[in-house]
């Protein structure tokens, strides 16, 4: 390679091949972690979201163990509600006493 012209065409094109080998190594490199980033957030999200659902059914269900009141007999709902009756039959008699008072 004695002429400079030719020696400066083949350095500039091993240069530009270098250069393209490397950017496409990189490129490589780059798209293939954005990919595993991408896979690992996807995972993460995942996770997170079956955590919430499991923490939230959790806690529904301590809840309803919670406020279920025990299954009343029809004996004792028939009490209960004939003891409410007599409840508000005493707050009627009491009230009209109170509003004969204030008249």
């Amino acid at each position: 390679m004695s002429n400079p012209v030719v020696r400066a065409f083949f350095v500039g094109k091993a240069v530009a091949d270098i250069l393209r080998e490397r950017w496409e190594s990189t490129l490589t490199d780059l798209a293939g972690e954005v990919g595993k980033a991408w896979a690992e957030l996807q995972e993460g999200w995942q996770t997170f979201a079956e955590d919430v659902i499991a923490r939230a059914e959790a806690e529904a269900s301590v809840t309803a163990r919670e406020i279920t009141p025990p299954p009343f007999k029809t004996e004792d709902l028939q009490a209960t509600l004939d003891d409410l009756r007599a409840e508000v039959a005493q707050l009627r008699s009491e009230l009209q006493k109170y509003r004969s008072q204030k008249a």
